[in-house]
């Protein structure tokens, strides 16, 4: 089938008898469904067990890693893992995340203090950060474009249906029996999804040449791209809220990270198998959906942070009211992103993208007009509908760079764009949180100790404040959909 955009091999309409979870590759796409139920669950069920976790552990001024140091472990290893899996096959790298999520979830489970939670929640990250992108790999790698149309929308699902369960289960489990469950019920969805990537899970590689060497993983530029990625991570997560962005914490830290990075290019210029491969950012595909998830991720962040405080702080309602108002974009985007199959098959990737950041302006411009008085329906609609713009730019965006490019590189091509949303997420805290120190430190002449506790008067043009730039960013959405070519074809493996 050929689409407007788009050229797949596929010869006949994909349906869900086909490509189906009772197809000959349903059990794959079950593990893999199962899988990222671990990492999607993991994303909202922790938030409101919080303070139930800190009467219980202590470390109030630590809970906050519990979500820094997971982001921080996902992101710098994202890139890696989508490497090893082009090197050495996508089985065993999953196998391996899917272990480490499991055993840190345990491990969180027992956990005796703040600190040994923070860390064990640092190997959890780890987990994540290789299930993301080889499990997208798998599905890109067994399935056509055509047929990704109709399997985006299982994989939606899990994305739905956790953002709805989690939090519930999350308090539940707070409130009725203990906030270890959190992480206990891990394990026996875990373990499922292991199991059935072990026995249904076949991976045929081509036969290397006996004279050919063995791939080598690019150790050095790994090593630099770590230490450089979480100084960077960490200066953007931490500064204006631990220390100061002028401190000489901040400037050691984004000098580090500098120096590193540079070297981390000079030495992927000469390796022979380079982790994050330099063409990644001179493809046009690749490049656009890395620039696009990039602009996702800084917009991602500003809603997440800013919405929860915004429906407690300023309209004075409850947590679980709040997380309501947020939930309302994570089921407008996978909605979306089920449906947004058909669009890029018909009128191409372009489109369709440059369509979701079009409808992504228009839920920031609805946010624009929220305010002090508005209901909290008022506040979860333009979340919605900005949910349906990233659906539309997000799903496509990765799904593009999967198709422009072989087998033996379509593990870095999802990594390097998924590692693209994780730093415009850090980039988002940060210049969200700095503008709303700004104004805050503008209207009362010092600066803020904590946002939380402002009073509506003065926290709420401060969140109007960041709700502007989220419209500004929403624009360079649509600048960054328009690069992706007209015309993406499907490399054949």
């Amino acid at each position: 089938m050929v689409g407007r955009g788009v050229t797949t091999s596929a010869d006949a309409p994909a349906t869900r008898a086909t490509v189906g979870l009772r197809s000959e590759r349903g059990p794959v796409l079950l593990a893999v469904m199962l899988s990222t139920g671990l990492v999607a669950i993991d994303a909202t069920i922790l938030a409101a067990a919080v303070p139930a976790v800190v009467d219980d552990l202590g470390g109030l001024t630590q809970f906050p890693w519990l979500f820094s140091v997971y982001l921080l472990a996902q992101a710098v290893s994202v890139p890696i893992y989508g490497k090893i899996a082009d090197l050495h096959g996508r089985k065993p790298v999953m196998l391996l995340g899917v272990g480490l999520f499991v055993v840190g979830s345990l491990l969180c489970g027992v956990s005796w203090s703040m600190g040994s939670l923070v860390a064990f929640r640092a190997l959890q990250g780890l987990g994540a950060g290789a299930i993301a992108p080889v499990g997208m790999t798998i599905v890109g790698d067994i399935y056509s474009v055509a047929e990704r149309a109709t399997v985006q929308g299982y994989i939606a699902s899990v994305w739905a249906v956790s953002s709805l369960v989690g939090p519930a289960l999350g308090g539940f489990f707070a409130d009725f029996t203990s906030w270890r469950w959190i992480f206990l019920v891990n394990l026996p969805l875990g373990a499922l999804a292991y199991w059935m990537l072990w026995a249904r899970f076949s991976e045929t590689r081509a036969a290397r040449a006996p004279d050919e060497p063995r791939p080598r993983v690019d150790v050095l530029g790994t090593v630099l791209l770590l230490l450089g990625t979480v100084a960077l991570l960490v200066a953007l997560l931490e500064g204006g809220v631990v220390w100061d962005w002028a401190s000489p914490t901040s400037l050691v830290l984004l000098t580090s990270s500098a120096v590193l990075l540079m070297a981390f290019v000079l030495v992927e210029r000469r390796a022979s198998e380079p982790v994050l491969p330099l063409w990644v950012f001179r493809h046009r595909v690749v490049g656009a959906a890395m620039a696009t998830s990039l602009v996702v991720g800084v917009l991602l962040l500003g809603l997440t942070s800013y919405v929860p405080l915004f429906s407690q702080g300023v309209l004075g309602t409850g947590a679980i009211v709040a997380g309501f108002a947020l939930a309302a974009m994570t089921i407008g985007w996978p909605i979306a992103a089920a449906t947004s199959g058909r669009l890029y098959l018909r009128f191409g990737f372009r489109a369709t993208m440059l369509l979701g950041s079009v409808v992504a302006v228009v839920g920031a411009a609805l946010l624009l007009t929220v305010d002090g008085s508005s209901s909290v329906l008022h506040l979860a609609a333009p979340n919605f509908v900005m949910g349906l713009g990233f659906g539309f730019v997000a799903s496509p965006a990765i799904v593009a760079a999967q198709s422009s490019v072989g087998r033996d590189r379509r593990g870095v091509a999802t990594g390097a764009t998924l590692f693209a949303r994780s730093v415009g997420s850090a980039v988002g805290v940060a210049a969200f949180g700095a503008l709303a120190n700004a104004v805050v430190t503008e209207r009362l002449g010092r600066q803020p100790a904590d946002l939380e506790s402002l009073p509506p008067g003065v926290l709420d043009p401060a969140i109007e404040a960041v709700f502007l730039a989220s419209f500004v960013v929403a624009v360079v959405l649509v600048a960054t959909a328009a690069l992706m070519p007209r015309r993406v074809d499907e490399v054949a493996d």
